[in-house]
């Protein structure tokens, strides 16, 4: 997994975007699927950023004060919780407090335990979510893929949706 800083050359809007790798990111760009979160735009390009350089291996780790508490244990990660999601919490560079990582595992276990009762649907997410909306199938918990644009279509249709907080690989793609 890889994260990009991506900005929109229309409005200029700064976000990120998480990709399988940097020929992932070029495919989507092509085929117009990445787009600004807050404009819709698939004008999009790679903003500047700085890599993250972790401590040398000869500087002494960041220890606490003697007074101060060790954070509470974090939940261990469920074997169903993404790989990814464990790896960039993992990963996240010595600024990441323990709370935060301990709430960012939590969130990624959650996600893993919905996602479990929920079917893929792929690229069909609106096709599907419009179907059990107006009865024309049998209504369940779904997830899958959809555009920013067809999003907002379905939230303005009174359709509830929400976002997957942490990425996911598709099943096909999954090792």
């Amino acid at each position: 997994m890889i994260v990009f800083d991506l900005e929109c050359r229309a409005g200029q809007h700064r976000f990120e975007g998480w990709f399988g790798s940097s020929d992932d990111f070029a495919r989507q760009q092509e085929r117009k699927l990445v787009a600004c979160p807050v404009c819709g735009s698939d004008d999009v390009a790679k903003a500047v950023m700085a890599p993250h350089v972790g401590r040398k291996g000869n500087q002494a780790p960041v220890t606490r004060p003697r007074d101060e508490k060790p954070a509470a244990p974090a939940p261990a990660a469920a074997p169903a919780a993404n790989a990814a999601v464990r790896a960039a919490v993992t990963n996240a560079g010595p600024q990441l407090p323990p709370e935060a990582a301990a709430m960012l595992r939590a969130i990624a276990l959650a996600q893993a335990e919905a996602l479990k009762s929920s079917r893929w649907v792929g690229g069909n997410f609106a096709e599907n979510a419009r179907a059990m909306h107006y009865g024309e199938a049998d209504p369940e918990a779904i997830h899958g893929q959809t555009t920013p644009g067809e999003a907002e279509a379905l939230l303005e249709e009174g359709i509830e949706i929400a976002p997957v907080l942490f990425p996911l690989v598709p099943p096909e793609q999954a090792n």
